[in-house]
Protein backbone atom coordinates (compact mmCIF):
# COMPACT_ATOMS: atom_id res chain seq x y z
CA UNK A 1 0.00 0.00 0.00
CA UNK A 2 1.35 3.41 -0.97
CA UNK A 3 2.01 5.83 1.89
CA UNK A 4 -0.55 8.62 2.29
CA UNK A 5 0.20 11.95 0.68
CA UNK A 6 -0.53 15.40 2.07
CA UNK A 7 -0.48 18.69 0.16
CA UNK A 8 0.66 21.39 2.54
CA UNK A 9 0.58 23.96 -0.25
CA UNK A 10 -3.19 23.52 -0.60
CA UNK A 11 -4.11 26.29 1.84
CA UNK A 12 -6.98 28.75 1.33
CA UNK A 13 -6.52 32.26 2.66
CA UNK A 14 -10.29 32.73 2.65
CA UNK A 15 -10.74 29.65 4.79
CA UNK A 16 -7.95 30.71 7.14
CA UNK A 17 -9.57 34.09 7.70
CA UNK A 18 -12.67 32.29 8.99
CA UNK A 19 -10.64 30.94 11.91
CA UNK A 20 -11.18 32.50 15.32
CA UNK A 21 -7.77 31.79 16.86
CA UNK A 22 -5.40 34.52 18.03
CA UNK A 23 -3.30 34.32 14.88
CA UNK A 24 -6.23 35.30 12.69
CA UNK A 25 -8.10 37.66 15.00
CA UNK A 26 -5.46 39.92 16.51
CA UNK A 27 -4.91 42.05 13.38
CA UNK A 28 -7.25 43.62 10.81
CA UNK A 29 -8.17 41.53 7.73
CA UNK A 30 -5.72 43.38 5.46
CA UNK A 31 -2.78 42.14 7.58
CA UNK A 32 -1.15 38.81 6.69
CA UNK A 33 -0.34 37.14 10.04
CA UNK A 34 3.00 35.37 10.24
CA UNK A 35 3.76 35.82 13.91
CA UNK A 36 2.49 33.41 16.59
CA UNK A 37 3.57 29.74 16.53
CA UNK A 38 0.43 28.39 14.89
CA UNK A 39 0.39 26.69 11.50
CA UNK A 40 -2.11 27.15 8.66
CA UNK A 41 -2.58 23.52 7.61
CA UNK A 42 -5.59 21.25 8.05
CA UNK A 43 -5.30 18.97 11.05
CA UNK A 44 -3.59 15.62 10.68
CA UNK A 45 -6.29 13.10 9.71
CA UNK A 46 -5.76 10.99 12.84
CA UNK A 47 -6.17 14.03 15.06
CA UNK A 48 -9.25 15.25 13.19
CA UNK A 49 -10.85 11.81 13.43
CA UNK A 50 -10.27 11.61 17.18
CA UNK A 51 -11.82 15.02 17.72
CA UNK A 52 -14.75 14.36 15.37
CA UNK A 53 -15.53 11.10 17.15
CA UNK A 54 -15.53 12.88 20.49
CA UNK A 55 -17.85 15.58 19.19
CA UNK A 56 -20.17 13.00 17.66
CA UNK A 57 -20.43 11.35 21.07
CA UNK A 58 -21.01 14.72 22.81
CA UNK A 59 -17.83 13.84 24.69
CA UNK A 60 -16.64 17.11 26.21
CA UNK A 61 -15.99 16.18 29.82
CA UNK A 62 -12.90 16.10 31.94
CA UNK A 63 -9.66 14.66 30.61
CA UNK A 64 -8.68 11.06 31.28
CA UNK A 65 -4.97 10.93 30.52
CA UNK A 66 -3.83 7.61 31.95
CA UNK A 67 -3.03 6.21 28.49
CA UNK A 68 -1.03 9.22 27.32
CA UNK A 69 2.36 8.59 29.01
CA UNK A 70 2.60 5.16 27.35
CA UNK A 71 1.59 6.62 23.98
CA UNK A 72 4.33 9.21 24.23
CA UNK A 73 6.83 6.55 25.30
CA UNK A 74 6.05 4.56 22.15
CA UNK A 75 6.46 7.65 20.00
CA UNK A 76 9.72 8.67 21.69
CA UNK A 77 11.18 5.21 21.14
CA UNK A 78 10.27 5.17 17.45
CA UNK A 79 11.15 8.77 16.70
CA UNK A 80 14.23 9.38 18.82
CA UNK A 81 15.34 5.98 20.13
CA UNK A 82 14.51 7.36 23.57
CA UNK A 83 13.32 4.91 26.21
CA UNK A 84 10.79 6.68 28.43
CA UNK A 85 9.29 5.11 31.55
CA UNK A 86 5.57 6.02 31.52
CA UNK A 87 5.59 5.89 35.31
CA UNK A 88 7.93 8.90 35.28
CA UNK A 89 5.64 11.05 33.11
CA UNK A 90 3.16 13.61 34.45
CA UNK A 91 0.44 15.36 32.45
CA UNK A 92 0.40 19.17 32.63
CA UNK A 93 -1.74 21.79 30.90
CA UNK A 94 0.93 23.10 28.54
CA UNK A 95 4.68 23.54 28.32
CA UNK A 96 5.00 26.87 30.08
CA UNK A 97 2.52 26.17 32.86
CA UNK A 98 4.53 23.02 33.46
CA UNK A 99 7.72 25.06 33.60
CA UNK A 100 6.10 27.48 36.06
CA UNK A 101 4.94 24.68 38.36
CA UNK A 102 8.33 22.95 38.25
CA UNK A 103 10.28 26.12 38.95
CA UNK A 104 8.04 26.97 41.88
CA UNK A 105 8.23 23.47 43.34
CA UNK A 106 11.84 22.52 42.57
CA UNK A 107 13.87 25.72 43.03
CA UNK A 108 11.47 28.26 44.56
CA UNK A 109 11.22 32.02 44.75
CA UNK A 110 14.44 33.98 44.49
CA UNK A 111 16.32 31.29 42.59
CA UNK A 112 18.38 32.30 39.57
CA UNK A 113 17.15 30.78 36.31
CA UNK A 114 19.44 30.82 33.27
CA UNK A 115 18.14 31.41 29.74
CA UNK A 116 19.85 31.75 26.34
CA UNK A 117 18.61 34.85 24.52
CA UNK A 118 17.40 35.41 21.93
CA UNK A 119 14.82 32.97 23.28
CA UNK A 120 11.09 32.31 23.50
CA UNK A 121 9.70 35.33 25.40
CA UNK A 122 7.72 33.35 28.04
CA UNK A 123 11.02 32.00 29.35
CA UNK A 124 11.53 35.47 30.82
CA UNK A 125 7.99 36.21 31.90
CA UNK A 126 7.12 32.84 33.42
CA UNK A 127 10.34 32.61 35.43
CA UNK A 128 9.77 36.09 36.82
CA UNK A 129 6.10 35.41 37.49
CA UNK A 130 7.01 32.64 39.96
CA UNK A 131 9.52 34.89 41.70
CA UNK A 132 12.74 33.73 40.07
CA UNK A 133 15.59 35.92 38.86
CA UNK A 134 16.40 35.58 35.16
CA UNK A 135 20.10 35.32 34.32
CA UNK A 136 21.05 35.64 30.66
CA UNK A 137 23.71 33.54 28.93
CA UNK A 138 23.27 34.65 25.29
CA UNK A 139 23.83 32.31 22.38
CA UNK A 140 27.19 32.62 20.68
CA UNK A 141 28.40 32.54 17.08
CA UNK A 142 26.11 30.75 14.66
CA UNK A 143 23.36 30.74 17.29
CA UNK A 144 25.12 27.95 19.16
CA UNK A 145 25.26 27.58 22.93
CA UNK A 146 28.06 29.65 24.46
CA UNK A 147 29.40 27.23 27.05
CA UNK A 148 31.72 29.79 28.66
CA UNK A 149 28.81 32.14 29.31
CA UNK A 150 26.74 29.23 30.52
CA UNK A 151 29.44 28.11 32.95
CA UNK A 152 29.77 31.63 34.32
CA UNK A 153 26.02 31.84 34.87
CA UNK A 154 25.93 28.44 36.58
CA UNK A 155 28.94 29.25 38.76
CA UNK A 156 27.29 32.45 39.96
CA UNK A 157 24.71 30.38 41.80
CA UNK A 158 21.98 29.38 39.34
CA UNK A 159 19.26 27.08 40.56
CA UNK A 160 17.80 26.09 37.20
CA UNK A 161 18.43 26.35 33.48
CA UNK A 162 15.68 26.58 30.86
CA UNK A 163 17.06 24.84 27.79
CA UNK A 164 15.15 25.54 24.57
CA UNK A 165 15.85 22.40 22.53
CA UNK A 166 15.45 22.85 19.55
CA UNK A 167 15.90 26.55 19.99
CA UNK A 168 13.15 29.10 19.43
CA UNK A 169 13.49 31.43 17.49
CA UNK A 170 16.64 30.32 15.66
CA UNK A 171 15.71 26.71 14.87
CA UNK A 172 19.09 25.53 16.16
CA UNK A 173 19.30 21.85 17.12
CA UNK A 174 21.82 21.36 19.90
CA UNK A 175 24.35 18.60 19.29
CA UNK A 176 25.08 15.63 21.51
CA UNK A 177 28.48 17.14 22.32
CA UNK A 178 26.93 20.46 23.33
CA UNK A 179 24.35 18.72 25.50
CA UNK A 180 26.99 16.59 27.17
CA UNK A 181 28.93 19.74 28.02
CA UNK A 182 25.75 21.31 29.45
CA UNK A 183 25.11 18.21 31.56
CA UNK A 184 28.65 18.26 32.94
CA UNK A 185 28.29 21.92 33.91
CA UNK A 186 24.89 21.28 35.48
CA UNK A 187 26.26 18.44 37.59
CA UNK A 188 29.29 20.44 38.64
CA UNK A 189 27.22 23.38 39.84
CA UNK A 190 24.07 21.64 41.05
CA UNK A 191 21.78 23.19 38.42
CA UNK A 192 18.45 21.63 37.51
CA UNK A 193 17.93 21.60 33.73
CA UNK A 194 14.40 21.92 32.36
CA UNK A 195 14.45 21.08 28.64
CA UNK A 196 11.60 22.46 26.51
CA UNK A 197 11.52 20.02 23.59
CA UNK A 198 8.20 21.00 22.04
CA UNK A 199 9.67 21.61 18.56
CA UNK A 200 11.67 18.36 18.54
CA UNK A 201 9.20 16.30 16.45
CA UNK A 202 9.78 18.78 13.59
CA UNK A 203 13.54 18.27 13.38
CA UNK A 204 14.50 18.58 9.73
CA UNK A 205 16.53 16.23 7.55
CA UNK A 206 20.26 16.61 8.17
CA UNK A 207 19.86 17.27 11.90
CA UNK A 208 19.31 14.84 14.77
CA UNK A 209 17.35 15.59 17.90
CA UNK A 210 19.03 14.14 20.99
CA UNK A 211 16.59 14.10 23.92
CA UNK A 212 18.32 15.87 26.77
CA UNK A 213 17.28 13.25 29.32
CA UNK A 214 19.34 10.65 27.45
CA UNK A 215 22.36 12.75 28.46
CA UNK A 216 21.31 14.00 31.90
CA UNK A 217 18.94 11.64 33.70
CA UNK A 218 18.41 13.98 36.64
CA UNK A 219 16.96 16.72 34.44
CA UNK A 220 13.33 17.17 33.39
CA UNK A 221 11.86 17.52 29.91
CA UNK A 222 8.64 19.18 28.75
CA UNK A 223 7.07 17.71 25.62
CA UNK A 224 3.79 18.08 23.75
CA UNK A 225 1.97 17.41 20.49
CA UNK A 226 0.87 21.04 20.49
CA UNK A 227 3.32 22.58 18.02
CA UNK A 228 4.05 19.71 15.63
CA UNK A 229 0.37 18.76 15.18
CA UNK A 230 -0.90 22.33 15.55
CA UNK A 231 -3.23 21.87 18.54
CA UNK A 232 -1.88 24.40 21.08
CA UNK A 233 -5.35 25.63 21.99
CA UNK A 234 -6.40 22.18 23.21
CA UNK A 235 -4.02 22.30 26.18
CA UNK A 236 -2.01 19.21 26.98
CA UNK A 237 1.68 18.58 27.61
CA UNK A 238 3.88 16.17 29.53
CA UNK A 239 6.64 16.60 32.09
CA UNK A 240 9.12 13.73 31.79
CA UNK A 241 11.66 12.46 34.31
CA UNK A 242 14.30 9.77 33.89
CA UNK A 243 15.57 9.10 37.41
CA UNK A 244 14.47 8.98 41.03
CA UNK A 245 15.76 12.53 41.44
CA UNK A 246 13.69 13.76 38.53
CA UNK A 247 10.61 11.89 39.68
CA UNK A 248 11.02 13.44 43.12
CA UNK A 249 10.69 16.87 41.51
CA UNK A 250 7.50 15.80 39.74
CA UNK A 251 6.13 14.49 43.04
CA UNK A 252 6.45 17.99 44.52
CA UNK A 253 3.87 19.40 42.11
CA UNK A 254 0.40 20.11 43.49
CA UNK A 255 -2.08 17.29 43.00
CA UNK A 256 -4.34 19.49 40.87
CA UNK A 257 -1.75 20.06 38.10
CA UNK A 258 -2.70 17.11 35.82
CA UNK A 259 -6.36 18.11 35.94
CA UNK A 260 -5.63 21.35 34.10
CA UNK A 261 -5.04 19.50 30.84
CA UNK A 262 -7.89 19.66 28.32
CA UNK A 263 -9.85 16.56 27.33
CA UNK A 264 -9.48 17.34 23.64
CA UNK A 265 -5.80 18.05 24.18
CA UNK A 266 -5.34 14.56 25.58
CA UNK A 267 -7.36 12.96 22.76
CA UNK A 268 -5.42 14.83 20.07
CA UNK A 269 -2.08 13.92 21.66
CA UNK A 270 -3.00 10.24 21.82
CA UNK A 271 -3.94 10.28 18.14
CA UNK A 272 -0.84 12.25 17.16
CA UNK A 273 1.66 10.08 18.99
CA UNK A 274 0.12 6.75 17.98
CA UNK A 275 -1.23 7.48 14.48
CA UNK A 276 0.17 10.79 13.27
CA UNK A 277 3.74 10.08 12.17
CA UNK A 278 3.12 9.79 8.44
CA UNK A 279 1.59 13.26 8.50
CA UNK A 280 4.48 14.50 10.66
CA UNK A 281 7.05 13.17 8.18
CA UNK A 282 5.28 14.97 5.34
CA UNK A 283 5.11 18.14 7.41
CA UNK A 284 8.84 18.07 8.11
CA UNK A 285 9.58 17.68 4.40
CA UNK A 286 7.31 20.62 3.59
CA UNK A 287 8.93 22.80 6.26
CA UNK A 288 12.36 22.02 4.86
CA UNK A 289 11.12 23.20 1.44
CA UNK A 290 9.69 26.32 3.06
CA UNK A 291 13.03 27.23 4.61
CA UNK A 292 14.67 26.77 1.21
CA UNK A 293 11.96 28.85 -0.44
CA UNK A 294 12.41 31.61 2.11
CA UNK A 295 16.14 31.81 1.47
CA UNK A 296 15.50 32.12 -2.27
CA UNK A 297 12.72 34.68 -1.90
CA UNK A 298 14.83 36.86 0.37
CA UNK A 299 17.81 36.65 -1.97
CA UNK A 300 15.61 37.79 -4.87
CA UNK A 301 13.45 40.43 -3.24
CA UNK A 302 15.06 41.52 0.01
CA UNK A 303 18.74 40.55 -0.03
CA UNK A 304 19.53 42.85 2.90
CA UNK A 305 17.66 40.42 5.18
CA UNK A 306 18.97 36.96 6.02
CA UNK A 307 17.37 34.06 7.87
CA UNK A 308 19.20 31.90 10.39
CA UNK A 309 19.74 28.39 8.96
CA UNK A 310 17.02 26.55 10.90
CA UNK A 311 17.39 22.84 11.65
CA UNK A 312 13.93 22.33 13.11
CA UNK A 313 10.44 23.76 13.06
CA UNK A 314 8.59 26.44 11.16
CA UNK A 315 10.12 29.59 12.61
CA UNK A 316 12.56 31.83 10.75
CA UNK A 317 14.78 34.31 12.60
CA UNK A 318 15.29 37.27 10.30
CA UNK A 319 18.29 39.58 10.64
CA UNK A 320 16.99 42.97 9.52
CA UNK A 321 19.70 45.16 11.05
CA UNK A 322 21.08 46.37 7.72
CA UNK A 323 17.72 47.94 6.93
CA UNK A 324 18.16 50.49 9.71
CA UNK A 325 14.60 50.08 11.02
CA UNK A 326 15.56 50.34 14.66
CA UNK A 327 15.23 47.80 17.43
CA UNK A 328 11.86 46.49 16.27
CA UNK A 329 11.64 46.16 12.47
CA UNK A 330 8.33 44.31 12.82
CA UNK A 331 6.68 47.70 13.43
CA UNK A 332 7.66 48.90 9.96
CA UNK A 333 6.69 45.61 8.33
CA UNK A 334 3.26 45.83 9.95
CA UNK A 335 2.64 49.50 9.24
CA UNK A 336 3.98 49.65 5.68
CA UNK A 337 3.78 46.07 4.48
CA UNK A 338 0.71 44.84 6.37
CA UNK A 339 2.43 41.66 7.45
CA UNK A 340 2.68 40.75 11.14
CA UNK A 341 5.87 39.21 12.51
CA UNK A 342 6.96 38.58 16.09
CA UNK A 343 9.06 41.51 17.42
CA UNK A 344 12.71 40.63 17.88
CA UNK A 345 13.25 42.60 21.11
CA UNK A 346 10.72 40.43 22.97
CA UNK A 347 13.25 37.58 22.67
CA UNK A 348 15.83 39.59 24.63
CA UNK A 349 18.26 42.38 23.85
CA UNK A 350 19.97 40.13 21.32
CA UNK A 351 16.76 40.37 19.30
CA UNK A 352 17.15 44.07 18.55
CA UNK A 353 17.00 44.50 14.78
CA UNK A 354 15.49 41.04 14.26
CA UNK A 355 12.01 39.66 13.68
CA UNK A 356 10.57 36.15 13.73
CA UNK A 357 8.53 34.88 10.78
CA UNK A 358 6.26 31.83 10.86
CA UNK A 359 6.57 29.87 7.61
CA UNK A 360 4.17 27.12 8.64
CA UNK A 361 1.95 27.87 5.67
CA UNK A 362 1.81 27.36 1.91
CA UNK A 363 4.51 28.38 -0.53
CA UNK A 364 2.12 30.93 -1.99
CA UNK A 365 1.44 32.64 1.32
CA UNK A 366 5.12 32.58 2.21
CA UNK A 367 5.87 34.32 -1.09
CA UNK A 368 3.18 36.90 -0.33
CA UNK A 369 4.69 37.53 3.10
CA UNK A 370 8.11 38.22 1.56
CA UNK A 371 6.57 40.49 -1.08
CA UNK A 372 5.01 42.49 1.72
CA UNK A 373 8.27 42.66 3.64
CA UNK A 374 10.05 43.98 0.56
CA UNK A 375 7.27 46.45 -0.16
CA UNK A 376 7.58 47.87 3.36
CA UNK A 377 11.15 49.06 2.77
CA UNK A 378 11.10 50.07 -0.90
Amino acid sequence: MAPPTFDFDDVSLERLRARRSAKWRRYPPDVLPAWVAEMDFPLAPAVRTALEEALAADDAGYAFAEELPAAFARFAQRRFGWTVDPARVLVVADIMSGVAELLAAAVGRGAAVVVNPPVYPPFFTVARAVGCEVVEAPLGDGWRLDLDRLEAAFAAGAGAYLLCHPHNPTGTVHTREELAAVAALARAHGVLVLADEVHAPMTLAGATHVPYLTIDEDALALVSASKAWNVPGLKCALAVAASDAGSAHLAKLPAHVPFHAGHYGVLSALAAFDKGEAWLDALAAHLARQHERLAGLLAEQLPEVTAAPAQAGYLAWLDCRVLGLGADPSETFLERGRVALSPGPTFGREGDGFARLNLGTSGELLAEAVRRLARAVR
